[in-house]
Order: structure tokens, then sequence, then C-alpha cells
């Protein structure tokens, strides 16, 4: 109309190579779901799994109605377990935050060498579970709490470390420059400028550290690392069904009740 010419456009979500990537993508994912299911299963006895419902039921009746006058016993125990988790993350907390410092990019003394070191310290400890860390140091130290606490310790320092030197790098360079401007030593700004910001990152993340680990050392008796595990692990060895029972629901309750006072605590500091 009046030598102006319309053009008229359908407009799509996505084009048609997008989709075609999109339904691609989507096949390679099955094909690799189904194949891994089939990697999986390749030794699995089918009768067994069919049966597992009916063993259950049948374990499951066996631990009713548990035996509560063994609970006298597993106190102690207990004591052990809150002990190595609390002592476990205290040394962790304290390893890790050298390693904190060295890995974040506004604190490292060397770029190049340290934090490369510090990343790797950080990386390393988190990729083995604490019962691992548990295994070797009772075949290195022996079996008992010591082995216990330095696993939650080792296993520890890589969760403190990666939350506590991303805070790090998350503080406000404006309030660390006026600190600078004043003339404030290394030290000083340290002291003045990063740590005042990180503190409260600081005791939430210790905190929470300490909540995993209560859950973490329960088990840690299944491999002589103590606490109540090893009371678990007895009782398993010879069926005691009924003082399994009891075991598991006393760590329930002392893993809801660390679960409150964590986030009492974090509350009230954060």
């Amino acid at each position: 109309m009046n030598g102006i010419t319309h053009y008229s456009q359908v407009w799509n979500f996505r084009s048609s190579r997008a989709r075609l990537m999109l339904w691609g993508g989507w096949l390679a994912l099955v094909a690799l779901f189904v194949w891994c299911w089939q990697v999986m299963t390749r030794d699995t006895i089918w009768f067994f799994v069919a049966d597992a419902p009916r063993q259950a039921a049948d374990i499951g009746s066996r631990m009713l109605p548990p035996r509560w006058s063994y609970m006298g016993q597993l106190w102690e125990p207990l004591w052990d377990t809150i002990n190595i988790a609390t002592l476990g993350t205290i040394g962790g907390v304290v390893m890790a935050v050298p390693v904190a410092f060295m890995a974040a990019r506004n604190t490292t003394p060397s770029a190049h060498v340290l934090r490369p070191v510090a990343l790797f310290i950080i990386v390393a400890s988190r990729s083995i579970n604490s019962l691992i860390w548990a295994l070797l140091l009772v075949a290195i130290i022996g079996p008992g709490l010591l082995a216990g606490i330095v696993a939650i310790a080792l296993r520890s320092i890589g969760f403190v470390g990666k939350l506590l030197y991303e805070a790090i790098e998350e503080t406000d360079a404006r309030q660390i420059e006026a600190v600078e401007a004043t003339g404030a030593s290394g030290a000083q700004v340290l002291s003045y400028g990063i740590v005042p910001q990180i503190m409260p990152a600081f005791w939430g993340i210790a905190v929470f550290r300490w909540d995993i680990n209560i859950r973490e050392s329960t088990i840690l008796g299944l491999v002589g690392a103590g606490g109540i595990g090893l009371k678990l692990q007895a009782s398993l060895n010879v069926l005691a069904w009924s003082q399994v029972s009891v075991i598991l629901s006393l760590i329930l309750a002392t893993v809801v009740f660390s679960e409150w006072v964590s986030a009492r605590m974090r509350h009230a500091i954060i």
C-alpha cells in the first residue's frame, strides 16, 4: 500500500535448529540413563530385590519392641560421639582458617603458589568422605576416639575452608580501602577491615559444620573410630535387632537436638 511493503513473521520460542539440538540432548540423556542402568544392574539378583519387602518387614518386626533397658549402656558412647564431633569441628576450623585466607584472592600472599596449594587442600579434604578418613586413620594410628576426631577434622577443612574463603572474597572493598587509607599495616587491615566482615559468616559456618559432624560421627564406630557406632556395629553383628532399634532412636533424637541447637545458634549469630 502506497509503495510500502509489509512483512509478517511468525515468532517462535526456539528455532528449528535449537529444537533439534534440544531433542538430541534429551535422547542422549535417555540413552545414557539406560546404559548406566544396565551397568549398575548387571550383577543384580532380582529374586532378592523382589523378596526385599518381606525381608524388611521381618527385620522390622524383630526390632519391636525396642529393648529400652539397653539405653543405660549407650550414654557413654553417645557422649564420646558428641566429643568426636565437637573436638573434630574445632580442629578442622583451626586448620581451615589459614587455608581459607591463602585461598582467597584478596588475602593470599601468593596467587601462583600458595593459592593453588590451598585450593588443592580444600578439594582433597572435600573429596574424601569422613568414613574413609576414619578407615585410613584407624589403620595408621589405631582404633579409638583419636582416629574419629582427626577424621572429622580433616573432613571439615574442605567444607569450612571453601565457604570461608568465598566469604573473604565477598568482603566490601570500600571498608578495606578506608582502613588502608589511615596508613594501617597489613595485619591491621586484616584485623579491622576483613575479620569484622566475615565473623558472622565464620560462626555460622562453624556451627553448621558441627551439626553435620554430629551426624557423621555416629557412624565412624563402624570402622573402629569410637562412639555410638561401635555399639551399633556390635548389635548388628549378633543380630540384636531390638538393641539396634534403640540405638537408631537415640541417634535420631541426637541429630534432631543438634539441628535445633544449630538453628538457634545460627539465628542468634546471624
